[in-house]
């Protein structure tokens, strides 16, 4: 609910996309500066309290979201500061939370673990953006800010309460370039989470633009309002969360690689789709093929990591994966605003995804190549 009304706030304030754009930096540009070394921290802290920590600071950043619009002085910059502060704690809280998984439970089930998390985050996705559009309709973003900051403290609650098994937390043995060196080393000599990590790069720099391009894409092209906007982020979340049951219910089976590089192409071209199309109805349904597509392979990239990774390192990895997800936003935000400014909104989202769809298989061209040749050396 929060980050549909955020968006919409800004950009019916500023009616600038490169403004939008910077929103964007201002929430992932701290993991993107920061998030290798807030992998250590992961290493060496229990997660479980790191959470509590970053679900109290959501939390008050909510309520000074609601507390500004309610003062009647909403403006651009202050929202710009509260975001940066939501932008460094999600720099703890993302790999923290990602990492903190395979502690509630077995190997086994990791994958079904992976597709209910998605599942439930993907119903918030459904319902919040439909009850933020409501909520805003006839009361305002003050209130959707204030109902968000309430709704952490059951957060926090349930979080005291989660018992789990004891890991051993890892005493600080190098300096903290070090730890982040060894990480990187780690990712570097696994082909798997190389190649896992590398696709996610290109979908999280190109594709993930969502808070940048969608409210753009509905009032320029297909001309639709708030209500028109919460609609299409609604039908997003819908694919999502059918994509989401869909691989918690294949849990046994473990990921294939091939997966990963079907699901990321097809999610680009969805994207290119977009562009032509001049149909509110159609604009929904590519929009609930493009949410299913883009979470089959968000698990697939997720399930891959954390199974191929080791406990002692698994706060490093998650804090690459999440460099990889939301740390380049800064830089995807910042091109797809100013690409869509000078392009048009139609026309910008064709770019971005004709991008990650020719990156994509480049990637896919360079393991196959690498295959052949560890095939033919063998």
């Amino acid at each position: 609910m929060q980050v549909t009304a955020q968006q919409w706030l800004v950009y019916t304030l500023t009616k600038s996309a490169l403004l939008l754009g910077l929103l964007g930096i201002a929430q992932f540009g701290p993991i993107m500066c920061f998030s290798l070394f807030a992998g250590v921290i992961i290493d060496r802290y229990p997660k479980k309290n790191l959470l509590i920590f970053t679900q109290i600071g959501f939390m008050l950043q909510s309520l000074l979201l609601a507390l500004i619009v309610w003062s009647g002085h909403a403006s651009y910059w202050p929202i710009f500061i509260l975001a940066l502060i939501s932008g460094f704690l999600n720099t703890l809280d993302h790999p923290t939370r990602q990492s903190f998984v395979p502690e509630l439970v077995e190997s086994n089930d990791l994958r079904s673990a992976i597709g209910l998390n998605s599942a439930v985050f993907n119903l918030a996705r459904m319902i919040g953006p439909a009850l933020a559009t409501l909520f805003m309709v006839r009361y305002g973003a003050g209130l959707v800010f204030f109902l968000n900051a309430l709704s952490f403290i059951p957060v926090i609650g349930c979080l005291y309460f989660i018992r789990v098994q004891r890991r051993d937390i890892i005493q600080a043995s190098n300096k903290i370039h070090q730890e982040v060196i060894e990480g990187l080393k780690y990712i570097k000599q696994s082909p798997v989470i190389f190649s896992s990590i590398l696709c996610l790069l290109v979908v999280g720099t190109f594709i993930m633009n969502f808070n940048v391009t969608i409210p753009i894409y509905a009032a320029e092209v297909l001309k639709q309002d708030v209500s028109g906007y919460g609609l299409l982020l609604t039908a997003f979340g819908g694919g999502s969360l059918v994509s989401a049951l869909v691989v918690a219910s294949i849990a046994k089976s473990k990921p294939k690689q091939r997966l990963l590089f079907a699901s990321a192409l097809i999610v680009s071209l969805f994207l290119m789709l977009l562009q032509p199309l001049q149909f509110f109805s159609l604009a929904v349904i590519v929009m609930a093929l493009l949410g299913f597509f883009t979470i089959l392979f968000m698990t697939t990239v997720n399930t891959t990591v954390q199974l191929n990774t080791t406990d002692a390192l698994r706060g490093r990895v998650a804090s690459v994966y999440s460099f990889a997800f939301l740390g380049t936003s800064p830089i995807g935000n910042l091109f797809a605003g100013s690409i869509m400014e000078k392009l048009g909104a139609g026309m910008g989202i064709f770019v971005c995804g004709a991008i990650s769809a020719c990156l994509i298989l480049l990637i896919f061209i360079r393991i196959a190549i690498k295959k052949h040749q560890n095939t033919g050396n063998g």
